[in-house]
């Protein structure tokens, strides 16, 4: 499964939300510096979603605050975890 969404790294707490245009938006504490961002987005991911790491790639959007992401969990899974997201 792929998810897009908008990451902010250096926030004062972790959250994952829905913002007003309705894009999938994940803040991070870890900074956007030599990759610790990306490292830590996949392991909040991972660890969210009650996966492996191993099974969160970050596919595009390296240096980019929007991202695609591919993850290895079934499709009906991924809709409970984000209708949990959504309320």
């Amino acid at each position: 499964m792929t998810l897009h969404l908008k990451v902010k790294p250096g926030s004062k707490v972790d959250q994952l939300f829905y913002d007003a245009a309705g894009q999938l938006t994940i803040k991070i504490k870890a900074p956007a510096q030599d990759g610790k961002a990306n490292a830590y987005l996949v392991d909040f991911l991972a660890k969210q979603l009650g996966i492996a790491k191993s099974a969160v790639t970050i596919v595009a959007g390296f240096t980019n605050p929007h991202k695609r992401i591919e993850i290895d969990i079934d499709q009906e899974q991924l809709k409970q975890f984000l209708a949990q997201i959504s309320g």
